[in-house]
């Protein structure tokens, strides 16, 4: 597969506006380990195979463990994710898969039992972002 377009070379300025986007999540008060997360989830759904495989490596070089990451596809029936996670991969889903359901207030309620209003902003944004890359990754097909 050859890649369509490169968002770095064509567009350097919007791809520098999107690392300083990811570069201010990073930075940002919610566990690494969550951001993790819901970037290879995001990723998974979209079937942004680059974005899966470069999330997956940085996960683990971060320290989230293997069985994890095999687990994500089937977080809601593993052991493997606490409430936390489980919350935040919940949300990561319901706005990734935002058409014609749009955020029912349950989904909301349900984030916002588990992060404060700061934290959910910033899931949000990680989520959104993700959902930008994977756009490109899939648009341009990148290579995994």
């Amino acid at each position: 597969m050859t890649m369509r377009f490169n968002v770095a070379k064509d567009t350097p300025q919007l791809y520098n506006a999107l690392l300083a986007l990811n570069a201010a999540v990073a930075e940002a008060d919610v566990e690494p380990r969550l951001i993790h997360l819901i970037k290879i989830r995001a990723s998974q759904i979209n079937g942004c195979a680059f974005c899966v495989g470069m999330h997956i490596k940085e996960a683990a070089d971060d320290g989230v463990g293997e069985n994890v990451l095999h687990l994500l596809p089937v977080w809601q029936e593993s052991s493997a994710f606490n409430a936390r996670e489980k919350a935040a991969l919940a949300w990561a889903e319901t706005l990734t898969l935002l058409a014609g359901s749009g955020v029912p207030d349950a989904a909301f309620d349900a984030a916002r039992a588990e992060f404060s209003e700061q934290e959910l902003a910033v899931l949000t944004v990680a989520v959104g972002a993700m959902n930008l890359w994977n756009r490109i990754g899939v648009g341009a097909q990148m290579p995994a």
